[in-house]
């Protein structure tokens, strides 16, 4: 390899496993990222370091828990003395580039109205844009869609109030996340300087406002999309925190499941599933323009999410103190032909090993502040790539505003049981997910599941000792 290789990492948002046909998916239209995954690994049992948004950007930013790194809670910074993997590869040589949404930092309209308050994050190139909403978007991308000639309107589907109808698709920011990472990859067509390019598309995060014609493709078929997996009564001998959000407290009861009908739950599945074609299809376009440029086979290609989404399962929506299935698996999927045989990893991965794994892809050794554990092992011919971690950790605490008292709350996954615990109300959850893989039955109280109990809060108590900050390093014996 005469230089390192070009980095194009795409991230979206609140993005679940089983929206794509490489996951299973077989009614979305995701034909993009299912190549992608073909021509490399897809890994089957990754998970985020915290299912919200600023906690798990943070972790896998920096390779650290979201604790260790003091990036626990949306609304609040990351402290600027943290040291991003961009910045580390910017370090090094590489040339680096930022659009999308970033939320390493708190941000609203009365403190950055064009631009979230950067940290050192190596980007030379930095378009951001936090969503499409007026109040959190940005300059760059109000006047992009404006000089196109569209004026942004807000607009309630008529058939469901919980559904927007969003910009068509030359106007949506998925498009101008796609169109500026395209510009860039052609750009530095002949550059000699490794680059990376952060694609951080904001869907399909609500409010699920696709474009109507890829709704449309939906809804002539919406008695053929399957209802949420919920059995009532299933929250009684769970966490009250999800009972709170059964009903809606998260954004003013606007997705209370309780109040919503078979055909609201279609109708929000059908928009989400129409947000993530609309991604696709931006991902075919940044692959065609690696492949026009000639730079496909000098680029590692990433395709993940931050976390996942509720999306009426167990009788919630959105995210919150869950770490069900659906809120912390996320898809990911590594690409570089001719370097990386393609292939399937059932391994159990922590989503902030992204951070070792670029660093070691670069030829570098991962910064001594890291936490995570490199993946680039796995990706080697020959390599085992079903074993990389006993075991998964994932932490809650106070991310959000929503809830009084703000719960703390920890999870540790086995590939066979899983244990949440919650801090502060002395609870918790217990499934053994060969018996039941839908965490319906809440075995922590069950007097016949003591003994795994026991098991795992101990491999908790283990795994929470380890989160201790790696840094300042021993300089000396005394």
């Amino acid at each position: 390899m005469n230089r390192p290789p070009n980095i194009l990492w795409i991230c979206s948002d609140q993005q679940r496993v089983d929206t794509l046909g490489c996951y299973g998916n077989t009614q979305t239209h995701t034909p993009h990222i299912d190549k992608l995954a073909a021509n490399g690994v897809r890994f089957d049992h990754v998970y985020c370091q915290s299912p919200i948004c600023t906690p798990s950007r943070s972790s896998f930013l920096t390779g650290r828990y979201p604790r260790t790194c003091r990036g626990r809670q949306n609304g609040a910074d990351l402290p600027g003395s943290e040291r991003l993997v961009t910045k580390l590869l910017a370090e090094a040589g590489y040339y680096c580039g930022l659009v999308g949404k970033l939320h390493l930092r708190a941000c609203h309209a009365d403190t950055c109205p064009d631009e979230e308050e950067r940290l050192d994050d190596g980007y030379s190139e930095f378009n951001w844009s936090h969503s499409h909403a007026d109040n959190w978007t940005s300059r760059k991308f109000h006047e992009w869609y404006e000089a196109k000639g569209y004026k942004h309107e807000k607009r309630l589907h008529p058939e469901c109030e919980h559904v927007e109808i969003g910009p068509p698709a030359e106007f949506h920011q998925t498009t101008w996340c796609g169109e500026l990472a395209s510009d860039f990859i052609s750009k530095n067509e002949a550059s000699e300087q490794p680059w990376l390019y952060s694609v951080n598309f904001f869907d399909p995060h609500h409010s699920f406002n696709p474009p109507e014609a890829y709704l449309n493709r939906y809804l002539d078929r919406l008695d053929e999309i399957e209802l949420p997996h919920y059995s009532p009564g299933e929250l009684e001998n769970k966490p009250s925190y999800q009972t709170i959000d059964h009903h809606g407290a998260y954004d003013g009861n606007f997705y209370s499941y309780a109040s919503m009908t078979d055909k609201d739950h279609r109708f929000v599945k059908a928009a989400y599933w129409a947000m993530c074609d609309l991604i696709d299809d931006q991902v075919g376009r940044m692959m065609q323009a690696l492949e026009a440029s000639g730079q496909l086979d000098n680029t590692l290609v990433i395709f993940m999410s931050d976390h996942g989404e509720m999306m009426g399962d167990h009788g919630i929506y959105l995210k919150g103190p869950h770490f069900y299935e659906p809120a912390v698996k996320v898809p990911f999927i590594v690409s570089w032909p001719g370097r990386i045989a393609p292939g399937v990893s059932d391994a159990l991965v922590e989503l902030f090993d992204i951070a070792p794994t670029l660093m070691e892809a670069a030829g570098l050794k991962p910064y001594e502040g890291m936490q995570a554990k490199s993946l680039w092992p796995l990706l080697a011919d020959g390599a085992d790539r079903n074993v990389h971690r006993k075991d998964i950790y994932s932490e809650y605490y106070n991310a959000m505003v929503w809830y009084d008292p703000s719960p703390h709350v920890t999870m540790l996954r086995t590939e066979n049981a899983k244990i949440t615990v919650d801090h502060t109300g002395n609870t918790g959850e217990l499934y053994d997910l060969m018996s039941d893989p839908g965490e319906i039955k809440n075995l922590w109280k069950d007097p016949k599941h003591q003994n795994l109990k026991a098991d795992l809060l101990l491999r908790l108590c283990h795994r929470m000792a380890w989160t201790v900050d790696p840094l300042p390093l021993r300089i000396g014996r005394h």
